[in-house]
């Protein structure tokens, strides 16, 4: 994992052609409306690779993001269940979540993106953007930013074959095809994943019935550049995933009950970008559709529906251009306008069809002194057809000190989050929308420096942040309220890298958080102290692999209900995961696997009353051709 930060020389210039990406290796995407070197940017980003993801073998991006400084994740039971993540203490609706340039926010499910749903098959990249980013990315984006890629066509024709079984009856097989030349490129991937799992509700609790998980995931990503600087690029992505689910009660929690869930989640976005001047003024126009649906069924029957869209189309225009005689200047000033509409129905909405549309336009401006000073700023304006119009903006700074091996970073931004139409408008047995409810609003900052030593193998970074949230939405009795005053979260995230000889690496990260509401009760589901170990090992040329990863989630609270569903806060006991995976190249090409999960056997609860795997054991193969 990188946590963001080679030293890489200008000669990191990226190329950013899509909303997919083409990047050099040590460039980040989704802290700029354009790509930027690494050592550039003054947020606060971790970056995944596709090479973490095979080391350390995880078959959800949720566990992955367990490594990452500053984030909570919170699973309600066996694998495929919902599984909400945190960013420094924000609520899980704060996250925005884009793939391939989509974002995939589920409108139909208090536009929160449930992670259950993402595998990490045919992942290139994950890049995490802490701290409110609501002047980049609009609505949705408080707490910060999971921007993730696919991998892409390249040299020639390859692909990839996998397959894998274990534990809970669990099985994945997968296969990926690609073709890259010189002005076309095309990749496809077809995933498949079953599990019989384990009880979501607690088994420990009395509840010994098992709830399954099924995913099938096809993906489809191409690019043709009929001119040399004309590039038509086009994603598209289709996820159904089938699972069982248990019911909830006041004053026991979750209970076995015959209950599924199936949900269709389609994606597509065809992009357009027009190089003229050679990088000196470029053109990006972008369409992007994104969908939702779920059906659920209690003992066969259909007991709820929820179905969610969002269309959005944005053009983009970038002017580069240098002043070397006048402070080695280098300047990129962007302008954005978009407009999305949202779309909902289902069975708790009380109108019916539903929809809200925003229209926003932005500004960035990019500037590097001196080859060590870089700032950035960026200006928006949303119009919204149901709340007040936002203004919101951000500022960052990088300062490099070569000399020292140093770099120092910084970032304030504002951020908004509209109420959900579910919020506003929902009504089930025990819940009644709030149509007066007001938009949260943000303000965020965070400061550090990271250093390098030892002749660049070895990399400290310690980062302090702090978010402010006025009128955050919080449930009371049967409905949602907006708090007055301010919603404060605040701490430190520290990490490091550790080169230790040519075939060791050492990762790590600690993260200390205090959240609380206006009214001085500590945030659920925000663990005080994260913390997370890697440990990879190459040996016999390289053929062979071990990797160890361990992730400590310390004590935090959660909510209890009673019978009438009236809400009082516990306290929740820490636990700690251990991975295992060694892999071994038995010809060029071929790798054989074995991996482990939860190997202390912990005995723990993310969410009150809702189970969670003990330890687990798969093996696997993978072929790249």
């Amino acid at each position: 994992m990188t946590a963001l930060l080679g030293l890489a020389g200008a000669a990191a210039a990226q190329e950013q052609d899509t909303g997919t990406v083409v990047t050099a290796p040590d460039t980040i995407v989704s802290a700029s409306r354009i790509a930027l070197p690494a050592e550039r940017v003054g947020s606060s980003v971790t970056v995944i690779t596709a090479e973490d993801l095979e080391r350390g073998g995880q078959k959800f991006v949720s566990d992955v993001l367990r490594d990452v400084p500053g984030l909570a994740v919170n699973r309600t039971g066996s694998p495929g269940a919902q599984t909400a993540v945190r960013i420094r203490g924000a609520e899980s609706n704060h996250t925005l979540v884009i793939v391939d340039g989509i974002e995939i926010n589920d409108q139909s499910a208090g536009s929160e993106y449930d992670f259950s749903r993402l595998m990490t098959a045919d992942i290139e990249r994950i890049e995490i953007l802490r701290g409110a980013q609501s002047a980049l990315f609009g609505s949705d984006a408080i707490g910060g930013v999971i921007s993730i890629t696919t991998k892409r066509g390249r040299d020639g024709f390859g692909g990839e074959v996998s397959a894998e079984g274990g534990s809970f009856q669990t099985g994945e097989a997968g296969v990926s095809l690609r073709y890259g030349g010189e002005r076309f490129s095309i990749s496809g991937t077809a995933n498949r994943f079953r599990t019989e799992g384990i009880s979501n509700a607690a088994e420990d609790r009395g509840n010994p019935e098992k709830d399954g998980y099924r995913n099938d995931t096809l993906s489809l990503n191409a690019d043709v550049q009929p001119l040399d600087w004309l590039t038509l690029d086009t994603t598209i992505r289709a996820t159904k995933a089938y699972f069982e689910t248990d019911g909830f009660t006041g004053g026991i929690g979750a209970v076995d009950q015959a209950s599924d869930t199936t949900t269709n989640q389609r994606y597509g976005r065809i992009g357009l970008s027009v190089d003229p001047f050679d990088g000196a003024w470029t053109h990006r126009f972008d369409a992007a559709y994104s969908s939702d649906k779920d059906d659920s069924r209690t003992n066969g029957a259909l007991s709820s529906f929820a179905d969610g869209s969002k269309r959005k189309y944005a053009y983009q225009t970038t002017v580069s251009f240098d002043t070397p005689s006048l402070a080695q200047a280098e300047h990129d000033f962007t302008l954005l306008a978009e407009s999305e509409k949202d779309t909902m129905k289902a069975s708790f909405l009380g109108q019916g069809k539903i929809d809200t549309t925003n229209n926003a336009f932005a500004g960035e401006y990019n500037l590097g002194l001196f080859e060590s000073l870089f700032l950035s700023a960026s200006l928006r304006q949303d119009y919204n057809d149901r709340f007040e119009n936002e203004q919101t903006h951000r500022l960052s700074a990088a300062y490099l000190v070569d000399s020292w091996g140093t770099r120092f970073h910084a970032s304030h931004g504002t951020g908004v989050k509209n109420p959900t139409l579910t919020e506003l408008f929902g009504f089930t047995n025990n819940f009644v929308g709030n149509p007066n409810l007001k938009p949260e609003t943000a303000t965020s900052w965070d400061v550090g420096v990271e250093q390098r030593f030892w002749q660049e193998k070895a990399r400290v970074d310690v980062t302090f942040f702090r978010s402010d949230v006025e009128n955050l939405i919080t449930g009371s009795g049967n409905t949602s309220r907006n708090l007055e005053g301010v919603s404060e979260a605040r701490g430190v995230e520290i990490s490091g890298d550790l080169a230790l000889t040519d075939q060791l690496d050492i990762g790590a990260s600690y993260t200390w958080t205090h959240a609380e509401t206006s009214d001085g009760t500590e945030q659920v589901r925000r663990p005080t102290n994260l913390a997370s170990l890697n440990v990879n090992y190459r040996f016999l040329d390289d053929r062979a692999n071990l990797n160890l990863g361990v992730d400590f989630n310390g004590s935090f609270t959660d909510f209890e209900f009673d019978a009438a569903f009236n809400r009082t806060v516990v306290d929740m006991s820490s636990f700690t995961l251990v991975n295992l995976k060694g892999s071994y190249e038995v010809i060029d090409g071929l790798e054989l696997y074995a991996r482990g999960e939860n190997l202390l056997n912990e005995r723990y609860e993310e969410v009150l009353t809702f189970g969670t795997p003990g330890i687990a054991g798969y093996a696997g193969m993978n072929w790249k051709f």
